[in-house]
């Protein structure tokens, strides 16, 4: 059984190094400002080899958390890739390189529900040794196993800002989902 799940994991990591990809240890090798990151805009990707999706986000955190490098990520409830991180036990946090711009418009303002859209952005759809879904042309791939996952209760909303988002937000309230960092890749 140890035997297999480390070919596993070395076959992974040669899937990984095949698309371009070499292994980082986010605690040494994350440069990006942890404040700021999310405010450029990334992927997060969940779902499996037989049905997944993306979606643009600009919301979420880079820390520790119950001794485990943890990255955050919030979700509204109608979004469709909401269904697929309930789901999953694993996603991606994906940024990409001089065509972000154009992948994050994309992906931000079309919905999985009515397409591929991947395909349609030219995108190549690859799974890490999890099973989690990352696209190859990203400059970097975090992958996370769910560690605790929470819808916002706006009763404990306890200034205006929260109050204020959600007022007239079609989306509905935005659930938490915070996941141990579990491997990262770079180019």
């Amino acid at each position: 059984m140890l035997a297999s799940l480390m070919l596993l994991a070395v076959m992974s990591i040669r899937a990984q190094e095949e698309n371009g990809f070499r292994s980082i240890n986010v605690k040494t090798d994350f440069t990006e400002n942890g404040f700021s990151w999310f405010n450029k805009a990334e992927l997060l990707a969940a779902g499996n080899s037989e049905k997944h999706n993306a979606m643009t986000i600009g919301w979420g955190g880079i820390g520790t958390l119950w001794g485990r490098t943890a990255l955050t990520v919030y979700v509204a409830e109608k979004r469709y890739t909401k269904q697929f991180l309930d789901k999953s036990q694993y996603f991606t946090v994906m940024a990409f390189g001089p065509d972000a711009n154009r992948i994050m418009r994309y992906m931000g303002t079309q919905s999985g529900r009515d397409g591929d859209k991947a395909t349609a952005l030219g995108l190549h759809t690859a799974f890490t040794e999890n099973g989690t879904p990352y696209y190859t042309e990203a400059v970097l791939v975090i992958e996370c196993k769910t560690m605790y996952a929470a819808p916002f209760d706006p009763q404990y909303f306890k200034s205006e800002v929260p109050q204020n988002q959600y007022r007239n937000f079609p989306a509905g309230v935005h659930t938490m989902y915070i996941g141990e960092v579990v491997n990262a890749w770079t180019r």
